[in-house]
């Protein structure tokens, strides 16, 4: 059997590969010829040929965001999340083996149906959250590199060039790090603009684009609607979602032959960017952009045990699934939360993202005989992958051990956060990890390290503390 597999999720680095590895090793071990094209951050890799597809009795797609699907046509396909392809890849792989795939671009679904009933896609297909949280999170694929390369270079112009004063530090007029710094600005102009728009795409393909672009737009400048704050990531994205439901209303509407030509290009565009721009300006925006300051005067009025609670929530959501969908919104609420003027969120987020994989890797160094040797190698790989803030590093751990590893690192992660929180350390850059403070993307930066020094160390004795002897697991 030839099988031919797509891999992609919303950031690019760690489930992408992970995914694409466990599929190529499974497929080794049972006897299937397998190739997988990965689309991470960098773009495609092994992209797949015309002929191969040809020639493939089945493609997987794992993706947590949108992959273009109109090559397999014709094709069995089966649609999968990037975490279902790390943790059940033979599962997935058998299911062509035993017929309990459809092929892409037929009307019947018998199958479908019959797959539907099994106990995990009951769970998958039990409403639309999955399919949302694909749309929004092609969004914030597309918008991360945009609020990076604008927080690094806001961060760097105020490090290099930055001149203290009362008010902070001031860049001066007309110097070579005010230019930096406005290029940096530029990347937070356009954030919200490129997350409304691929939410649309996401949703409509791409006469999706420019009715969400413009109205992303629209959303992040309250000067259309009489606001100072405008209605930010949040706009952003009822925008995004709007946008794309409206296109693909449009698209299914009958319309003559003679005018079926320019709908794409002229029509769709044109009559949804209307609707969404008179929309939001006249209905949604002034509320939207209220409930954004009431947000923003309610972290800055957090003091005390309320920049705890919200330090051991975020730490909590950080490491519960590490990289996962819980991860993610956090994630997405810490970089939204840049833009708004708010970076003491991400401080809080940044340290707590390096926590389970650093935690893991320590643990595994100081108690080795409660680890078996692939763990005991995971946990070097886990502690390079926390230096530069990915905390997928700690899955292959819970994926063994679950109830011991999730809980510890969970811990660990809601320490580091909490006192990073208290100790007010900020982040402009949306990513975690050590690796930040080297960029000079944070504040306070003995505290970021001593938050995230101590979160590593309870993960470390905690888990150490639940594991039993590699023996009693087995």
């Amino acid at each position: 059997m030839k099988i031919l597999a797509v891999t992609s999720c919303p950031k690019g680095i760690a489930h992408t590969y992970m995914a694409a590895e466990k599929l190529s090793k499974t497929a080794e071990k049972i006897g299937v010829q397998l190739k997988v094209e990965t689309q991470g951050s960098i773009g495609i890799e092994n992209e797949l040929t015309d002929q191969e597809i040809l020639e493939a009795d089945g493609i997987i797609i794992a993706a947590d965001k949108k992959v273009d699907k109109e090559r397999f046509v014709g094709k069995k396909l089966l649609e999968t999340s990037v975490t279902e392809a790390i943790h059940r890849p033979e599962e997935l792989i058998r299911r062509f083996e035993v017929g309990q795939v459809d092929v892409y671009g037929e009307k019947k679904e018998p199958i479908a149906e019959q797959v539907k009933s099994t106990p995990e896609e009951k769970k998958k297909h039990k409403n639309k959250g999955k399919l949302i949280y694909s749309h929004l999170m092609n969004g914030v694929s597309y918008m991360i590199p945009f609020v990076v390369v604008g927080g690094l270079l806001i961060a760097l112009s105020l490090g290099f060039g930055g001149v203290p004063t009362e008010k902070g530090f001031v860049i001066p007029e007309g110097s070579f790090w005010q230019k930096i710094n406005d290029i940096g600005n530029i990347g937070f102009i356009f954030m919200v603009s490129i997350l409304s728009g691929f939410i649309a795409v996401s949703i409509a393909d791409r006469p999706g684009l420019a009715p969400g672009m413009i109205g992303g737009y629209i959303a992040a400048n309250g000067q259309f609607y009489d606001s100072e704050a405008g209605a930010g990531f949040i706009g952003g994205i009822i925008v995004g979602f709007l946008a794309g439901y409206i296109v693909k209303a449009i698209k299914a509407m009958k319309v003559p032959d003679m005018i079926k030509p320019i709908m794409p290009v002229l029509i769709i565009p044109l009559v949804s960017s209307v609707i969404i721009g008179v929309l939001f300006i006249y209905v949604l925006g002034r509320p939207i952009a209220g409930l954004m300051e009431a947000l923003t005067a309610g972290l800055n009025s957090m003091t005390g045990s309320s920049k705890i609670i919200l330090g051991l929530i975020l730490g909590g959501m950080v490491s519960f699934d590490m990289g996962g969908p819980v991860n993610k919104v956090a994630f997405l609420f810490g970089a939204a939360m840049i833009g708004a003027g708010q970076p003491t969120i991400m401080g809080a987020i940044a340290a707590a993202i390096p926590v389970p994989p650093l935690g893991m890797g320590l643990a595994s160094l100081l108690n080795k005989q409660k680890y078996i040797k692939e763990e005991l190698e995971a946990g070097k790989a886990a502690l390079a992958m926390g230096l530069v803030g990915i905390s997928e590093g700690a899955i292959p751990f819970a994926a063994r051990d679950p109830l011991r590893v999730i809980p510890s690192i969970m811990a660990g992660s809601m320490v580091a956060a909490t006192i990073a929180m208290a100790s007010g350390v900020t982040d402009n850059v949306p990513h975690g990890g050590p690796i930040v403070a080297l960029f000079q993307a944070v504040e306070h930066v003995p505290m970021f390290f001593l938050s995230i020094v101590a979160g590593v160390i309870v993960t470390a004795l905690l888990v150490n503390f639940l594991k039993k002897p590699v023996d009693s697991l087995q």
